[in-house]
């Protein structure tokens, strides 16, 4: 097996009066005649921006002092969709380098020829280099899309040198590359998606959108664990990395930011897939409680925070008794240790035997719950099951639990309460230490599991 190699730059000698090329260093110059006119230089390899566009290299000017710097804003350009605006702070800042990924088959091709078209919609000039489909799938597909724009340009190409060479000439305003993985440089000898070759590839596209100011989007596979496919340098040098997220079979697509160097990373976008595409979620609580049912013995409601975000969502549990030896633990959307965790401050706390208990916890429409928050529902919604007796409709829970079924306060209470009002709860069950009051929904503070156990009547 023959090792990767890539062509470094070469070295010659140019004539400063002529510019003239020669292999080695003389004392007079082959050109003009002049004497001592030679100079060494590295001339750049094939298919990088340099050798594509010499004359747009920016030149180092050394060292600036950060007083002169730090007044120069950084300007954001809305993207046209709302959610995905929310994620990155307010739009794509020109000349930034984006990193999306997913699984295969949830919507990141979607995602961005919609955002191409609504660039385009905007007056802008866009640029979608596919590599792994021709350019009438694209179209195709951007038919069914809606996404039929004039300053849309479709280019099916995988050569890196002749793609930098049509950023060059063209400059859009903004250019996808679809995927990363499918891009190749001739100079390297190693396979398409290679780890050498993303890594070159990467760099010479990132090297493009800085001299150029063009805001380049990368899409990227994914590997079986979910992690981004391709050497880890591919996350460091591009400015922001975003990751698409959600069942295949389902609607809900959650888009996070894993990194963002022009803003936060706290928050989330999310999306409804549908026959048009992807739609802008403006109250994912309503879209959460739908379908709720009431009364429903293991069923409640948390208020949690997505990164800045508050928002509703029903978490169920189901317990059935077990005569094996290991009882099985099964959680979607939730942690699966925090779930065996918290079976065992029941059992330590509430004196319920539930080593032998199979127990299913589930949150409702596809959504992943991290928040501590959830451990009081969570617990709560167990008893419920076990004793087949209902939580009352109207009341929401929060609170992180400890090993000695201690309650501990959440962050953003009072956020996550406006949004339990605003959806017409009226009580709110939470932590001793819970801050908050709030004028529309009735505070219950209790210290314990088993005090909240036994005020909604469960033990």
């Amino acid at each position: 097996m023959s090792k990767s190699r890539t062509a470094a730059p070469k070295s010659v000698h140019r004539c400063s009066t002529c510019g003239a090329e020669h292999p080695k260093w003389s004392g007079q110059c082959g050109g003009c005649g002049e004497w001592n006119t030679l100079s060494e230089v590295l001339v750049a390899r094939a298919g990088s921006i340099a050798a594509v566009d010499p004359g747009s290299a920016v030149a180092s000017s050394g060292p600036v002092p950060i007083t002169e710097l730090v007044d120069e804003p950084t300007t954001a350009v809305s993207t046209g969709m709302p959610e995905l605006d929310r994620v990155l702070g307010g739009g794509l800042v020109p000349g930034s380098v984006t990193l999306l990924g997913g699984e295969p088959g949830v919507g990141k091709s979607t995602v961005v020829l919609q955002l191409l078209a609504a660039q385009a919609r905007g007056g802008a000039d866009c640029l979608y280099v596919t590599g792994e489909e021709s350019a009438a799938q694209v179209a195709a597909r951007a038919r069914r899309l809606d996404a039929i724009e004039e300053g849309l340009m479709l280019y099916a190409e995988s050569s890196l040198p002749e793609i930098l060479r049509v950023l060059a000439a063209q400059r859009p305003s903004l250019c996808v590359v679809d995927s990363i993985q499918t891009m190749v440089d001739p100079t390297s000898q190693s396979a398409p998606g290679s780890v050498s070759q993303v890594r070159d590839c990467a760099n010479m596209l990132v090297s493009a959108a800085k001299t150029l100011g063009v805001t380049v989007v990368l899409v990227g596979h994914v590997t079986k664990d979910g992690s981004l496919a391709g050497p880890r340098v591919l996350e460091h040098v591009v400015d922001t990395v975003l990751n698409l997220e959600g069942d295949r079979q389902g609607e809900l697509r959650v888009l996070r930011a894993h990194k963002h160097r022009f803003g936060s990373t706290q928050e989330i976008g999310l999306f409804s897939m549908g026959s048009t595409g992807l739609e802008s979620v403006a109250d994912p609580s309503a879209m959460f409680l739908a379908d709720r049912r009431a009364g429903l013995p293991g069923s409640v409601v948390l208020p949690t925070l997505e990164g800045r975000r508050p928002m509703l969502v029903e978490l169920q549990a189901l317990t059935n008794g077990r005569q094996l030896a290991h009882p099985r633990r099964s959680a979607q959307g939730l942690e699966t240790g925090r779930l065996e965790l918290l079976m065992a401050v029941i059992q330590g706390q509430q004196r319920v035997r539930t080593v032998d208990l199979d127990v299913y916890a589930l949150a409702v429409g596809g959504v992943k719950v991290s928040d501590p928050g959830a451990d009081l529902a969570l617990c709560v919604a167990v008893m419920s099951s076990l004793h087949d007796v209902p939580c009352p409709g109207d009341i929401v829970l929060c609170g992180e639990v400890g090993l000695g079924g201690e309650l501990r306060r959440v962050s953003a209470l009072p956020q996550r309460l406006n949004e339990a009002a605003r959806h017409g709860f009226r009580q709110a069950l939470v932590p001793n230490s819970a801050p908050a009051e709030h004028p529309d929904i009735e505070v219950l503070r209790v210290p314990t599991v088993r005090a909240a156990v036994a005020m909604l009547g469960l033990d």
